[in-house]
């Protein structure tokens, strides 16, 4: 694809192509730094969908996974949204089949269903609210002390909410690949290396790691937080993509990614970096692929997300 593709200039045609087609670009936080850009909003999944919603084109492509671009198109009905990758799938949102979620569903039909918005469209429509990694804590208060509850898909994510609320819930054991991978061991030794640095982490990362962190929160709360601290100094225990709006926000700080246990790039997600400019520049100038779902699916699951919306003012 480089190859036939070389003599192109990819930015000032994905420029053109948005203007003639009235099309806006969304990027996560988790994208190359090329595509992030390039993109006009920048963003996590829920902040995009809200930035498309917001926005008048009648074309929105999404630069980053498929249960986001699905979220954008439950939002948005009436726009063409376009993923430039197809294949570019999620570890967590995959380890909930929806068949699966459904008999479990059916052995507890009293629970209240939670879902992480970092799941299909197929398990929202399964779920009572639906929550972000921002809002959860603040949702699962909402819920009557009296209704059991199920989360998913997260564990760890549901572990930490669970800490944080003294509610019991009954956990869906999925799990992010990238938030499973980091070494507390080598960010132990990091600690030693860069004694004043803090530890910040993403509440998918597991428990025993959560504990030695100095600050947990979002993707967006880790940017903020960065950028608000006096500290000069931070590991960062999360996808490390976010590391460039990072420097860009809090230039001269030290941004340490956390390492992940083997000698690979475990911290980046595979899935994430499918995406490249290429092939956004062939999702417009092709109109493809594009996310279709039923309107069937898409009423039961915007109805969590209405939920979490209120449940959220």
């Amino acid at each position: 694809m480089r190859d036939a593709l070389s003599g192109i200039d990819l930015v000032h045609e994905i420029g053109r192509l948005k203007r003639e087609k009235n099309a806006v670009l969304l990027a996560h936080y988790y994208q190359e730094e090329d595509i992030q850009d390039v993109a006009d909003f920048i963003g996590d999944s829920l902040e995009l969908a809200k930035a498309a919603k917001k926005s008048e084109a009648d074309i929105i492509v999404f630069s980053g996974v498929h249960f986001m671009a699905e979220g954008a198109k439950i939002l948005n009905p009436s726009r063409k949204v376009l993923l430039p990758d197809l294949r570019a799938g999620c570890s967590l949102s995959d380890s909930c089949p929806p068949e699966a979620f459904a008999r479990y569903r059916a052995l507890h039909p009293d629970h209240f269903v939670v879902s992480y918005i970092n799941c299909s469209a197929a398990i929202k429509a399964q779920s009572d609210v639906i929550v972000t990694s921002s809002n959860a804590v603040k949702i699962v208060n909402k819920i009557p002390k009296d209704r059991e509850i199920i989360f998913a898909p997260d564990r760890n994510l549901g572990a930490y909410v669970a800490k944080q609320t003294g509610r019991e819930m009954l956990l869906w054991q999925g799990t992010c690949m990238v938030h499973e991978t980091f070494s507390e061991r080598k960010i132990a030794a990091l600690k030693v290396e860069y004694p004043e640095a803090e530890l910040i982490a993403h509440p998918e990362c597991e428990a025993s790691l959560l504990e030695k962190a100095e600050f947990i929160g979002s993707t967006s709360a880790l940017l903020t937080y960065v950028e608000n601290s006096p500290k000069n100094s931070f590991i960062v225990a999360t996808e490390e993509g976010i590391l460039h709006q990072m420097r860009k926000r809090a230039p001269g700080k030290l941004l340490i990614p956390a390492p992940p246990n083997q000698n690979c790039a475990c911290n980046e997600c595979p899935f994430m970096k499918l995406n490249t400019l290429e092939k956004i520049y062939l999702c417009l100038r092709d109109e493809s692929p594009e996310l279709v779902m039923s309107e069937e699916l898409r009423l039961k699951a915007l109805a969590p997300l209405e939920r979490m919306l209120e449940w959220s003012n």
